[in-house]
């Protein structure tokens, strides 16, 4: 007979880990199933670790799109982390809240004032731990540390003072008052280390004994008994596992395999589940709908001499580099690797901003789409903050080994391509305003050729990549809306005892880095199941 818990937590990723270890230490007992490895690997801890864990199958999945008609065959790849911790353990650590117009979005999509900015603001706060800020809208007592950064690359500072040239204000804090602004950001850092959801809430509660936490663990789908969630069945080891749930089932294993896992469960579109060869259980027409992701594209440069990270994780560098690290927790290697970032609205910078632009000091291009030499040099990505196009997620086959088909849809809506390539402009401002000027070797991408807004359309459309920021699948919103997955309480419309807790329920995407949302909304998730079990 399989063993019961409490809760089973499928996915321990940054939503997974916060809900199992509030859930523990309530008192309750909690399965989590990862499908990834350990968090133990050193370059996890270390900032810049990271970017040698980008590429690596072990830490990572790799979701292709399906062909991208506008990007002229194209079929760009969408990672998330594969490892306990998620993407927090393999992100760039950036702290980011969004605008607090954008949950107004989300009270207009529930009807449910609790998700607006002034509901969710306190959540923020006492999540976090601040090294610089203890105000209204920080914290300092939290799990979460957060920090700012403790190596800045003279090639940031030079952006950050360029972006002021060209009129962005210099804004200290991107999740205060006002995110539009020039600065650099505050990271998921403690004292050099990394400070992922596993470090900030999973491991600490694993000494109450109250969790289980498997990793190598591909659900297959979740049980349902009578219209409830009743468990889960899972693959360890080439071996079928099922495990119970007394309470509740929470699925946290993201804007792809939740709604993968949901519809091998027969909760999804009943055409497509039909076409699947799947029993339908639950009719819901919006699961795997609504996929939006923040899309970056680049504008290149190189310097004139040795400014930036080229070269620093090799021969002596990477000798006095990793020295300089053990030592004291400082230099490149506790850099996140793109410290700098400017907000704005390309159309008119004294408004709030439609742009992200990321400062990496770094030749920094998607594998396989140039065949350039790296060398110092200077990427200035620039991401649109709330893209109007919208992808979606389906099952390619019955079988839970086969990924499912994403279908990304950049540049559906053409506004997010006109942004796009005014961020380019914008970009090009920055790059041809001092100081940085006069260390710029040469724009290599586009390049100076390249002018008219059809001939950036076609740099943009060849190099468009994601922010690793997928959200939205299995969408909360009001009881009538027909293409709600789940309750403003976060469950699963039609099923008892299913919960979802992770980036999937944004009704829409946040203008920033997600993680930090992520978070709210699985400690919101907690919350209601508590309430639920009395």
């Amino acid at each position: 007979m399989a063993k019961g818990y409490d809760y089973i937590v499928v996915g321990g990723g940054s939503s997974g880990s916060l809900v199992a270890g509030r859930l523990a230490n309530a008192g309750a007992t909690v399965l989590v199933l990862e499908a990834g490895g350990s968090d133990k690997n050193p370059l996890i801890r270390m900032p810049a670790g990271f970017v040698k864990l980008l590429t690596a199958e072990k830490y990572m999945w790799f979701y292709q799109s399906t062909v991208q008609q506008r990007l002229s065959g194209r079929q760009p790849v969408v990672p998330t982390g594969r490892v306990v911790g998620g993407g927090s353990s393999v992100n760039a650590m950036v702290y980011i809240r969004g605008q607090a117009e954008d949950y107004g979005h989300w009270v207009e999509a529930t009807g449910d004032e609790s998700w607006g900015w002034e509901g969710l603001l306190p959540r923020f706060r006492a999540m976090e731990s601040n090294n610089r800020f203890n105000d209204d809208l920080h914290g300092i007592d939290g799990p979460l540390k957060i920090s700012d950064p403790i190596h800045i690359t003279e090639a940031s500072r030079k952006y950050v003072q360029a972006a002021q040239a060209i009129g962005l204000p210099f804004n200290p804090d991107f999740n205060g008052s006002r995110q539009a602004g020039t600065g650099y950001f505050q990271l998921s850092v403690d004292k050099g280390r990394r400070c992922s959801a596993a470090t900030a809430f999973l491991h600490p509660a694993m000494k109450t004994g109250n969790i289980d936490l498997l990793t190598g663990c591909l659900v297959h789908r979740v049980t349902l008994e009578n219209g409830r969630a009743a468990g889960v069945d899972y693959v360890r080891d080439g071996r079928h596992v099922s495990a119970r749930a007394d309470a509740e089932v929470v699925m946290c294993a993201g804007a792809v395999a939740t709604p993968k896992i949901l519809m091998l469960s027969g909760i999804g579109p009943q055409f497509h589940l039909k076409e699947m060869g799947i029993e339908t259980k639950v009719d819901l027409d919006g699961v795997g709908q609504n996929l939006q992701d923040h899309t970056e594209v680049p504008t290149l440069a190189f310097f004139d001499g040795p400014y930036g990270y080229f070269g620093q994780d090799r021969g002596w560098n990477q000798i006095r580099n990793g020295l300089q690290y053990l030592l004291f927790k400082s230099g490149p290697v506790a850099s996140n690797g793109v410290e700098a970032c400017s907000f704005f609205d390309p159309d008119d910078l004294s408004n709030e901003a439609k742009i992200q632009q990321f400062c990496v000091p770094s030749v920094y291009l998607e594998p396989g789409t140039t065949d350039l030499e790296p060398t110092w040099g200077l990427t200035l990505n620039s991401c649109v903050l709330r893209p109007g196009s919208k992808g979606s997620v389906r099952l390619a086959s019955a079988n839970p080994e086969d990924q499912p088909l994403v279908d990304t849809n950049y540049f559906e809506d053409p506004e997010d391509l006109r942004l796009s390539i005014e961020g380019v402009r914008v970009a090009r401002r920055i790059l041809d305003s001092e100081p940085l000027k006069s260390i710029i070797k040469q724009e290599v991408f586009p390049g100076p050729d390249v002018q008219s807004d059809a001939q950036i359309a076609i740099h943009a459309k060849r190099f468009v990549k994601t922010v690793y920021h997928p959200v939205g699948t299995a969408r909360m919103g009001a009881d009538e809306d027909p293409m709600a997955v789940t309750t403003p309480q976060l469950r699963v419309k039609g099923v008892d005892g299913l919960r979802v807790g992770d980036a999937s329920v944004m009704p829409n995407i946040i203008s920033g880095n997600t993680n930090s949302t992520t978070l709210v909304i699985a400690d919101r998730a907690v919350d209601f199941m508590l309430e639920a079990r009395g």
